[in-house]
């Protein structure tokens, strides 16, 4: 399987179009194959034993098949290069095809749960034929080595679309080895639960599709940035010179190997505007380089003087005293004669519970317990990022 994956990689960038496009094209000619195999093959054991369940698994792997032509075209249009009407490229195609996949489960699952509910209510005794059983026990170790070898797959290149597939060989065997079991039940106990079988078999497909789709949906939707890619992100941009800080990052996934990014770099108001612009040139270039990420960074000038910052410091702990994932960022102080006006945006997590005129309130309401003096405006932004709290 490892000399499998290294031909798919060949020693690419595996976030590439051409890389992605040939592990996708590689994926799905083995998985129309050796689908097409173990369909024609527990159809014919389904009809030798008249098992439903049997049946049933074999119409599932046929189903297999025509989702790895799925996928495999769905890698093929998703390598295509950006152009007028679709300038950002057509990597969600991957994703698509994921959901494809995963809806195509959902409806298989529905109709095996059918013909099961049919043969639990008109029973009908199902022969045993040693074939039969040979049978089974392949499509189980070749189901377990398509899992295998596709989750490997999926994770090199961080395919969604793969894992879905490896999920789904996953199911298969569990459903596969519930025949199995029921078939050895009624040749050896005599108990006849083909149909209780066929319904097992339904609902590993359905969790199976319901999973998938969940996790190819996400993506399509707008999911937030990882939050260990963004920590990540962070650490280089304030490993430069002259940056004190970054936030307001929003990330726009256009399929794998076609992201854009943008953020807030502060900087320091007195220093030169010129080299301070070299350096955001260059970070965006690294960040290109690294994460493969197009970006555009804002330049924020932040005073920083030592009682700014002594102060943005102290209503920052604030913030975090009423939520740990709280951070401030963008603050600025203008003294008048009777008060002083505290300036600043906070960004709050979406599993915060409290709503943004109480975080207002509350925050306000501790920055006063350190001064009457203290007005504050308040702007309450919402992070693009999983914050893991």
């Amino acid at each position: 399987m490892n000399s499998i994956i290294r031909a798919c990689l060949r020693g690419g960038d595996p976030q590439s179009p051409a890389t992605r496009r040939r592990c996708g094209a590689i994926s799905g000619a083995v998985g129309i194959v050796l689908n097409t195999l173990l369909a024609l093959s527990k159809l014919l054991a389904g009809l030798l034993t008249a098992s439903v369940a049997m049946t049933a698994d074999g119409l599932n792997n046929l189903s297999d098949a025509a989702t790895s032509v799925v996928t495999l075209i769905g890698f093929r249009l998703a390598g295509q290069e950006a152009d007028a009407e679709h300038p950002f490229g057509h990597g969600r195609m991957e994703y698509v095809a994921g959901l494809i996949v995963s809806m195509a489960i959902l409806l298989m699952g529905i109709e095996v749960g059918r013909s099961a509910l049919t043969a639990l209510f008109h029973r009908e005794e199902a022969a045993f034929s040693p074939l039969a059983a040979a049978i089974l026990c392949a499509a189980i170790l070749v189901k377990l080595w398509m899992f295998w070898f596709n989750r490997a797959l999926g994770r090199q290149i961080g395919s969604a679309a793969l894992e879905a597939t490896a999920a789904d060989s996953l199911s298969d065997t569990l459903s596969t080895g519930v025949v199995l079991a029921s078939t050895l039940a009624g040749h050896f106990f005599d108990l006849q639960i083909d149909g209780l079988a066929g319904l097992l078999v339904a609902a590993f497909i359905l969790k199976t599709g319901w999973e998938a789709a969940r996790d190819t949906l996400d993506p399509l939707l707008g999911r937030p940035m990882d939050r260990a890619l963004a920590e990540d992100i962070d650490r280089l941009v304030r490993e430069h010179e002259h940056i004190l800080g970054i936030h307001d990052l929003v990330y726009h996934d256009y399929g794998p190997g076609r992201a854009m990014m943008s953020f807030h770099a502060e900087v320091p108001a007195n220093h030169d505007l010129l080299e301070i612009h070299d350096i955001i040139d260059h970070i965006e270039r690294e960040l290109k380089e690294k994460h493969h990420i197009d970006t555009s960074i804002h330049m924020d000038p932040v005073v920083c003087d030592g009682s700014t910052a002594a102060l943005r410091e102290r209503v920052a702990a604030l913030a975090r005293e009423i939520h740990p994932a709280f951070t401030v960022h963008d603050f600025r102080i203008t003294a008048g004669p009777i008060h002083t006006n505290l300036i600043f945006d906070v960004v709050v997590p979406y599993q915060c519970r409290l709503s943004d005129a109480q975080v207002r309130d509350e925050l306000t309401r501790r920055i006063k317990a350190l001064s009457e003096r203290y007005f504050t405006v308040i702007q309450v932004d919402h992070s693009y990022v999983d914050s893991g709290v």
